[in-house]
């Protein structure tokens, strides 16, 4: 066999593995807002992956077809065991959902929305549930203050 033909093998198994997106082993907890993104990256991995299935076996194609399935079975799993679960009409009260401004021991205000994992970025205002952030500010009201990473918060609004 030549070297060649080998190589050839060994970037063809290369391509064609592509590790799992890892799933979260925490409840799949989404806002309206986040089931929609689900629904939008499933619809635009199916979209991949048929394309991919088409585009013929150049090596670049294996390339995608190995990366759209894996985001196939990962967006198809997170979609499949999605629970939507709306704010509570608790107010004042920081819930799933809500919005939370809170003031830091440094003066800096901040504000964050409590949204599940897959739509959690904090550079867009949101952050997971399962955060220690979000852990500690969950079920607690506006005026009340809380530890957190060595220091204080308050929470000054609840939407």
């Amino acid at each position: 066999m030549s070297v060649a033909f080998t190589r050839e093998e060994d970037l063809e198994a290369a391509a064609a593995h592509v590790p799992d997106r890892p799933i979260s082993s925490h409840p799949n907890l989404v806002t309206v807002e986040g089931l929609a993104a689900l629904e939008t990256a499933l619809a635009e991995a199916r979209a991949a992956y048929a394309a991919a299935q088409v585009a013929g076996d150049v090596q670049a194609d294996r390339t995608a077809m190995a990366n759209a399935a894996r985001d196939l079975r990962y967006y198809s799993a997170r979609r499949a065991s999605a629970q939507l679960l709306r704010p509570e009409a608790a107010p004042g009260r920081v819930a799933f959902g809500s919005r939370v401004t809170f003031d830091r021991e440094d003066g800096r205000r901040q504000t964050f929305r409590i949204v599940g994992e897959d739509e959690a970025d904090a550079k867009l205002g949101s952050v997971s549930y399962v955060s220690p952030l979000a852990r500690a500010l969950l079920g607690r009201r506006v005026g009340e203050s809380v530890s957190l990473a060595g220091g204080e918060i308050e929470i000054v609004a609840v939407e």
